[in-house]
């Protein structure tokens, strides 16, 4: 069933450990928005970060974690098991019209060409902005999050405000992130389940044409792959 509103359409879906996932500080109350320059994440850390800090802490001291071992698999998640390879998917989407019709008509397939396979991503969706759509991706249960292709899930995403409001007042959500869409665009909010994962497929920025694909790749964000955000222009990345 789809409800609808002027606009808005929201999409049923079809039918780590909490160490690992709340170590990385992504932000604290409010959304943090996806930009491709770093800032200095975590100065101010939540209490859920000095709880999970102190717990780090407790277990290296009593030889329970190797610490070198944590870094690595949270590295491994961020930027191996992350964005990066969704990035990679988009990019060759944007390039390949025959591989963007196999992402769009079976993305776990085309998704696994690229070697990008595993945990919580066995059963995967593309949906693509145009514009006439934009899409945007929700877990309204808990945190369900495509893992394969843009790593560990912000904590924004699992957050109770983002879950109930997006699917209320998707483009509220979106001016929070800084994004605004036209009024005659329709804006789709996709739930996902422990089932299906979705990716967002963004709208390739004008003035990239003959870019390589790691050129390309490096306009797509985490939040554009979400649709909480757009990819960057060329400008912005030249900045």
């Amino acid at each position: 069933m789809v409800r609808e509103r002027p606009g808005v359409r929201i999409s049923p879906a079809a039918p780590a450990t909490k160490l690992l996932a709340t170590r990385r500080v992504w932000g604290q109350n409010k959304w943090m928005t996806d930009h491709h320059h770093n800032h200095d994440e975590g100065s101010e850390l939540s209490d859920t970060a000095l709880r999970v800090r102190a717990l780090e802490t407790l277990l290296v001291d009593k030889g329970y974690v190797d610490p070198a071992a944590l870094d690595e698999l949270i590295d491994t998640y961020e930027n191996k098991v992350g964005p990066r390879n969704g990035a990679a998917v988009i990019a060759n989407a944007w390039t390949d019209e025959e591989y963007r019709q196999r992402l769009l008509t079976n993305a776990t397939a085309a998704i696994a060409e690229l070697d990008f396979v595993g945990r919580q991503g066995e059963h995967m969706v593309a949906v693509e902005n145009t514009e006439k759509t934009h899409n945007m991706i929700v877990c309204t249960l808990c945190s369900c999050y495509p893992w394969p292709v843009l790593g560990l899930p912000p904590i924004w995403y699992k957050s109770p405000p983002y879950r109930s409001r997006v699917v209320i007042d998707p483009r509220g959500v979106l001016a929070d992130f800084g994004v605004t869409v036209p009024e005659n665009t329709e804006v789709r909010v996709w739930d996902s389940t422990a089932e299906v994962r979705y990716l967002v497929i963004p709208q390739r920025p004008a003035g990239t044409e003959g870019w390589s694909k790691a050129k390309l790749a490096e306009l797509v964000t985490r939040n554009s792959m979400i649709g909480t955000g757009t990819a960057i222009s060329p400008d912005e990345l030249e900045t």
